[in-house]
């Protein structure tokens, strides 16, 4: 048997994404259709090049799928009219799942003889997913996000062997994730760049500002600074925000994005958002609790993004690699299928590899060479200051770099951050994050659980990490940190070797990807971004291509060769 899962427009209109489980639930694949298409977060995108790089991964072929799950309950949306494009604006009817089929996959099934289509509520698959990807026995799960079918908030009680149970659950008008879009849209970010605001009210943390009110947060509950109908849309609850912002005295900046962290008002625009939102998932933690009687929780949903609030919660805490919509395709598959009881935390290294074969086709392509990867040469010249990319294995899922996909560099060096966030074009005052080995937890910064896998939870640095690894440290001094403990990873070698030399076995570890693009998912994408960027190395899994001596062709993004320079013509180069 194979379930294939899905978050697919009309509803799923962004992070569409599709997942491969078989008949016992293992996951064979979870691809998001950005990776493939190359427009970061797959706005209206059908996930059809998605769907296809899992069958291809797995092996398998469209006819012998036999379940597709929708992470969406679709047939309860069909006759809605304020939507807007996509949905039939009449009631589910005969044919509209093969219609569907059709739009969303590219397939041609057979009118009455095709695989059966699932609709799996939108928090449900988010619950789903994070629970059943956790390794706990029973858990309390809270999902929080923009909106799911007709919620904001789910609190489900969840055990192995028992059908998820929704206990609690609030209105769309109550969304924390809308709440936060507003503030991101209000400071000049888009409402995609719920991360961002979350790293500028760090700068307000660290100048000691006084936030905004935001919402009224109870021991049971919170309320939003104005009232709207539960079946409010979008758009009004942005505007109540944006109203209620206004009557704060905010007024829009006409700051860029690269100067935000200059504008006082933005800085504590984003810090009210932020201890608002943390004050309301601490309650909604507790709550969760509180109301199943388990201690282990499971965080989902859009929300759980954000690893300044996951971070402040009590252990045992749990977030999933992929807790934003693209989950919702591992959800729904799992909610057909689910996994056997008892096993560990899902591995994050579910996307494509790239093949021996695909790397000498972009090497010969770019007139490149390469050599055999060696951990202490990498050790060395992340040492010696220069910046490098890995690119190795399985791709990561979600929107964290975890050492597959990732830029290294030295961490001891605090002038790193500001070059390589200006080589990747970021704005300066955002942070960068660190991987270190397991023994970094405690000596470097708190340990936090199994929040520091995924790189899903900040936690409070230590005074030696200010002095061992600065570019790391983030000016509120937090950090959030990846872990590897697999002895068999490249990074993990790399690592060993800096603790082998006397230096913290810890790196700066960023998306390997250029400003507005998705993390590089093939080996002549990972060429282009590198030279483009400037890095000095890349490594294609087995192959390390120094790139010291080379230059981009033009200064056309779409070139597909590169140049040979001498070293002498290197001189005017940002290092």
């Amino acid at each position: 048997m194979w379930v294939l899962g899905l978050n697919a427009p009309p509803m799923g209109w962004h992070d569409a994404a599709a997942c491969l489980v078989d008949g016992d639930g293992v996951v064979h694949a979870l691809v998001e259709q950005e990776r493939v298409s190359r427009r970061k977060h797959a706005i209206d995108e059908q996930p059809r090049e998605a769907v296809a790089a899992c069958l291809d991964i797995a092996g398998v072929r469209p006819e012998d799928v036999d379940v597709v799950a929708l992470g969406w309950d679709l047939p309860r949306h069909a006759a809605r009219t304020d939507f807007g494009h996509g949905l039939p604006q009449r009631p589910w009817e005969f044919g509209d799942s093969r219609n569907f089929l059709t739009t969303a996959l590219g397939w041609r099934p057979h009118m009455t003889r095709h695989p059966e289509l699932v609709f799996v509520p939108h928090h449900f698959a988010h619950a789903a997913a994070s629970f059943h990807a956790s390794g706990f026995p029973a858990a309390a799960v809270l999902v929080a996000d923009g909106h799911g079918d007709d919620e904001s908030v789910s609190i489900f009680e969840a055990a192995h062997g028992r059908p998820l149970t929704r206990r609690e659950r609030l209105p769309i008008p109550d969304s924390l994730g809308y709440m936060y879009d507003a503030v991101s849209e209000m400071i000049g970010l888009s409402f995609l760049e719920a991360g961002k605001t979350m790293g500028l009210a760090a700068h307000g943390r660290a100048r000691d500002m006084r936030p905004w009110p935001m919402l009224e947060v109870g021991q049971d509950g919170y309320q939003p600074p104005f009232e709207l109908p539960q079946n409010a849309t979008q758009k009004e609850i942005v505007l109540g925000w944006w109203d209620h912002i206004r009557l704060l005295g905010y007024r829009r900046t006409t700051k860029s994005s690269d100067e935000l962290d200059g504008d006082d008002d933005a800085v504590r625009l984003a810090l009210s958002a932020q201890v608002s939102l943390q004050e309301a998932i601490t309650m909604l933690a507790n709550r969760a609790r509180a109301i199943t009687g388990h201690d282990a929780l499971c965080l989902s949903g859009g929300v759980a993004l954000n690893c300044s609030a996951n971070g402040l919660l009590p252990q045992p805490v749990y977030v999933p690699p992929v807790p934003h919509d693209a989950g919702v395709a591992l959800g729904a598959a799992w909610s057909v299928v689910p996994p056997r009881p008892g096993g560990e935390p899902i591995s994050p290294y579910l996307g494509r590899a790239i093949s021996s074969g695909e790397i000498d086709d972009a090497l010969s392509a770019h007139g490149l060479y390469a050599k055999d990867v060696c951990p202490e040469d990498i050790a060395e010249r992340l040492v010696a200051g220069q910046f490098g990319a890995v690119v190795t294995g399985r791709a990561e899922v979600g929107p964290r770099a975890l050492c597959h996909r990732s830029i290294v560099a030295s961490a001891d060096d605090e002038r790193a951050r500001d070059r390589l966030n200006r080589l990747k074009g970021r704005e300066l005052w955002r942070p960068l994050c660190p991987v270190g080995l397991p023994e970094c937890d405690g000596e470097y910064w708190a340990a936090n659980g199994t929040l520091h896998r995924y790189m899903v939870g900040a936690s409070q640095v230590t005074e030696h990490a200010y002095r061992a690894v600065p570019s790391i440290v983030h000016v509120d001094g937090t950090a959030r940190p990846q872990i590897i403990e697999d002895r068999n990873e490249l990074m993990w070698s790399v690592l060993d070797q800096l603790r082998t030399g006397g230096r913290a076995p810890i790196t700066i570890n960023t998306s390997f990807n250029r400003r507005g693009e998705p993390i590089v998912d093939d080996a002549h994408g990972a060429i282009r971004s590198a030279v483009a960027i400037g890095l000095d190395f890349v490594v294609l899994e087995d192959r390390l291509v120094d790139l010291t001596d080379v230059m981009p062709a033009s200064q056309d993004d779409g070139a597909s060769s590169v140049l040979n320079r001498t070293k002498g013509q290197l001189s005017t180069r940002a290092r």
